[in-house]
C-alpha cells in the first residue's frame, strides 16, 4: 500500500488561484523536510470550471475530490457570474463539495499571532493569545430545512418561510468532533444553542450533555446562549476554547470570532466527515477569504489563510502533525520578522506581494 497521498488542489476563483500556488510551495518545502509523498493534482471549481465546462462543479472534477485524501480549495465567485442561475453560480461547487463529501463538521480557528494583536479590533491585552476553535455543524439546521421558501398567501401578501431542525443523530455526530478535539487540545467545550426559546435549540442541549456523560466524562462541557457567547466573544474571549455550535449560529460567532484576529486574510478552516472502513477521512480545506476580485491578479492577496488552510490538511487528514507545526510556526515566524501584506499593514508601512510572503513562509519551514 502506497504512502503517497492524494490532493486535489482547487484554485477556483478570483484570487484563488494566487494563493493556491504560494500553498503549493509551502506544502512542496513541508514534504521535502519531513519526507512526505504528495501527489498533488489541479482542477477547476466555481466560475472558472463553469466557464471551461458549464458546470461549477463538473462530474469529473467529483470524481477526483472522491478519490482524493483531501481537497485543497481557494475561493469561488466574483461579479462576472452575478447574472448566472442560482443552479450555475460558482458557490454551487463549494456546496456540492460540502454534500457529496458528505462534510457536516465546520472547524474554524480563531488565533491572534502575537505580531499582529494590535491589529484587532479590541484591545491587545484582551486578545493577545487568542486560540479558540469553532466547530460548526455544516449540513443541517435552517440552511437545509424543510420547506422552505417565498409563497403568496391567499391575501397575496408575499411570505418567507425556514426551518430548523435537527434530529439526534445530527447533533451527536458534530459533537463527537468536537469532544474529540478537546481531548487533543484540552480544555473545555462550549455548546452554544438558544435553547431557551427554541425547542431544537432544547435538544441540542440535552443530546450534546447526553454525549459527554455517557463517552467524554473527562472532557469539561459548559453550556451558553448563542447571544450571550456573541457577547462573550466581545468581553472575554479568551475564556473559549472549543465552541461547538449549530450551522446558522456558527455562521455568525465564527464571523465574530474572526474580527477579533484583525484580518479575514489570516483565517483557514476545514469542513470534515466520517473516517471510512480504510481509515481515511474526506476533508476540504479553504481560506475563509472570498475571492476579492476587486484585488485580483495586483499581488496584493495574503497567502497566509490558504498556508494555514494546507496545515490543517496536513494535520487532519494527512496525519502529518509535526508537517503542520512546521508550517503555522514558519507562518507565525514571518510575521514577527514584519512581513505584511497590504491586508495587515499598518499605514506607511512596507508591504510585500503575494508571492514574496508565500516565498518568505515556505523558507522559514
Amino acid at each position: 500500500m502506497s504512502d503517497t497521498k492524494t490532493i486535489l488542489a482547487l484554485g477556483g476563483d478570483g484570487i484563488g488561484p494566487e494563493v493556491m500556488a504560494e500553498a503549493r510551495k509551502v506544502l512542496d518545502a513541508a514534504a521535502k523536510k519531513f519526507g512526505l509523498s504528495l501527489s498533488i493534482e489541479e482542477d477547476l471549481v466555481g466560475g472558472a470550471a463553469f466557464d471551461a465546462h458549464g458546470s461549477p462543479a463538473p462530474d469529473a472534477m467529483m470524481t477526483k475530490a472522491h478519490a482524493a485524501d483531501a481537497v485543497l480549495f481557494g475561493a469561488v465567485g466574483g461579479p462576472k457570474y452575478d447574472a448566472l442561475p442560482f443552479a450555475d453560480k460558482p458557490e454551487r461547487g463549494l456546496l456540492r463539495l460540502r454534500k457529496d463529501l458528505k462534510l457536516y463538521a465546520n472547524l474554524r480557528p480563531a488565533v491572534v499571532f502575537e505580531a499582529l494583536a494590535d491589529a484587532s479590533a479590541l484591545k491587545p491585552e484582551i486578545v493577545s493569545g487568542l486560540d479558540i476553535l469553532i466547530v460548526r455543524e455544516l449540513t443541517g439546521g435552517v440552511y437545509f430545512g424543510e420547506p422552505r421558501g417565498v409563497e403568496t398567501m391567499a391575501n397575496g401578501k408575499r411570505r418567507g418561510v425556514n426551518t430548523h431542525v435537527y434530529d439526534e443523530d445530527e447533533i451527536i455526530r458534530v459533537s463527537r468532533v468536537a469532544f474529540d478535539l478537546a481531548k487533543i487540545r484540552g480544555g473545555a467545550v462550549s455548546s452554544s444553542e438558544k435553547s431557551n426559546v427554541m425547542e431544537a435549540g432544547q435538544l441540542w442541549k440535552e443530546e450534546v450533555q447526553k454525549l459527554r456523560d455517557a463517552e467524554y466524562p473527562d472532557v469539561e462541557l459548559n453550556h451558553i446562549l448563542a447571544d450571550n457567547c456573541a457577547m462573550q466573544l466581545v468581553k472575554w474571549p479568551k475564556q473559549f476554547n472549543i465552541i461547538l455550535t449549530d450551522n446558522l449560529f456558527g455562521d455568525m460567532l465564527s464571523d465574530l470570532a474572526a474580527a477579533l484576529t484583525g484580518s479575514l486574510g489570516l483565517l483557514p478552516s476545514a469542513s470534515r466527515g466520517d473516517a471510512g472502513t480504510e481509515g481515511r477521512r474526506p476533508g476540504l480545506y479553504e481560506p475563509v477569504h472570498g475571492s476579492a476580485p476587486d484585488i485580483t491578479g495586483q499581488g496584493k492577496a495574503n497567502p497566509s489563510a490558504m498556508i494555514l488552510s494546507a496545515a490543517m490538511m496536513l494535520r487532519y487528514s494527512l496525519n502529518a502533525v509535526d508537517a503542520a507545526n512546521a508550517v503555522e510556526a514558519a507562518v507565525n515566524a514571518v510575521l514577527a520578522q514584519g512581513l505584511r501584506t497590504p491586508d495587515i499593514a499598518k499605514a506607511g508601512a512596507t508591504t510585500v506581494s503575494t508571492t514574496a510572503m508565500g516565498d518568505a513562509i515556505a523558507a522559514a519551514v
